[in-house]
């Protein structure tokens, strides 16, 4: 029965509807903040969290941050919410440009 269960949740796990968002990552210790867009805001914290544990993250300097303040000092954050009729078929091409506002208004790094 444990297989079946476990194929049921991956099944209802691919089924559900994700939402595109712009995130900010904060170093309450340094101030320093991080902003990033993603097709599934409620999956981006495990998987930033997962590399900045690792020490594996792809933006050193937000690694370094890490390392240095410690993961009690970071918080991930939404800051814009896009829904389907907005992304439309470029979705990629609107949400890095929306991330590239939030960077502007927060002076903030891209994660």
């Amino acid at each position: 029965m444990e297989h079946q269960a476990r194929r049921a949740a991956i099944a209802a796990y691919k089924k559900r509807e994700s939402v595109a968002g712009i995130y900010v990552v904060r170093s309450a210790a340094s101030g320093e903040a991080w902003v990033g867009h993603t097709p599934d805001i409620d999956a981006i914290r495990n998987r930033i969290w997962f590399a900045l544990r690792t020490g594996g993250h792809t933006n050193r300097p937000l690694q370094a941050a890490w390392n240095r303040d410690g993961e009690a000092a970071f918080s991930l954050d939404p800051l814009e919410l896009v829904d389907e009729e907005t992304l439309g078929f470029m979705a990629d091409k609107v949400l890095r440009s929306k991330a590239g506002d939030w960077r502007a208004k927060l002076s903030a790094g891209a994660v």
